[in-house]
């Protein structure tokens, strides 16, 4: 897929167009550290200003399409059976620490399904993309996902609740469970770039609880063109709506499904 569609075309232009903001703004974190007020309020201006960027690129490339936006909200489009799914900055923590794990996250929903998506770290400038039927790819070289059998084997990402949420002791029994059955596990800060990463092989499986449509859906498209497997934690197809996911190969996230029910059950 070297020779893009023209939606993907769309999405490559406008993801690239943000990422020059994102760029010049991450650059600037490291002078801003001197207080406290400072960086947060930065980055949260970053954030709005690579999400207006691609609001009106997409716009310009498809009119009447819908957003669905991390800042913005909703906003519906002349197109109802089109929408754009996006989350401008997905890693604002690691943006406003310097950590250069950060992306843009674009994903189209057709009538209702995930049709095509694009995850982009405009620092290592690492392009996952994906099209519904045509495959998933990383800066046009075709990716698949780990062919590992066993979690023994297996490193399996995953996202850890903020400050203030009350799902800790259910993660920490999640996450005891699964601990003691893999090869290591990782958390990265961005779920658009873990299940980018499940989709290049880099991660066996990956989960998460309690996360918005504009983190998970590019990635979505991206694991199962790669050949993955994507469920909510009780194997069905509702992770929008849910905000829980599993992903990985057929085998391991079955496995990883199955460990994380045991262990939801004794939190």
């Amino acid at each position: 897929m070297s020779r893009h569609t023209p939606s993907m075309s769309v999405m490559v232009a406008a993801a690239r167009k943000a990422a020059r903001g994102l760029q010049r703004d991450f650059g600037e974190v490291e002078n801003l550290q001197v207080s406290l007020k400072g960086p947060a309020n930065f980055v949260t201006a970053a954030d709005k200003k690579a999400e207006k960027v691609l609001f009106e690129e997409l716009s310009k490339g498809r009119p009447g399409y819908g957003f669905l936006m991390e800042e913005g909200g909703v906003v519906e489009g002349a197109d109802k059976s089109h929408r754009w799914i996006i989350d401008p900055l997905d890693g604002t923590t690691n943006f406003l620490h310097g950590i250069p794990v950060f992306a843009i996250s674009i994903a189209l929903e057709r009538e209702g399904q995930l049709v095509a998506g694009l995850v982009y770290n405009p620092i290592t400038d690492e392009m996952f993309i994906a099209e519904k039927g045509q495959g998933a790819f990383l800066n046009d070289r075709r990716i698949r996902v780990a062919v590992r059998r066993e979690l023994a084997q297996s490193v399996v990402a995953t996202g850890i609740p903020h400050i203030g949420r009350p799902e800790h002791p259910k993660f920490m029994a999640e996450l005891g469970a699964v601990m003691n059955e893999v090869a290591g596990v990782r958390r990265m800060g961005s779920a658009a770039l873990d299940l980018a990463f499940v989709a290049a092989g880099r991660f066996d499986a990956y989960w998460e609880a309690n996360l918005a449509p504009w983190d998970i859906a590019a990635g979505i498209v991206l694991v199962r063109e790669a050949g993955g497997f994507v469920s909510d934690m009780s194997g069905r197809d509702t992770m929008l709506a849910t905000g829980g996911i599993v992903a990985g190969n057929e085998i391991i996230s079955r496995q990883l499904g199955d460990l994380l029910k045991k262990a939801g059950k004794t939190a």
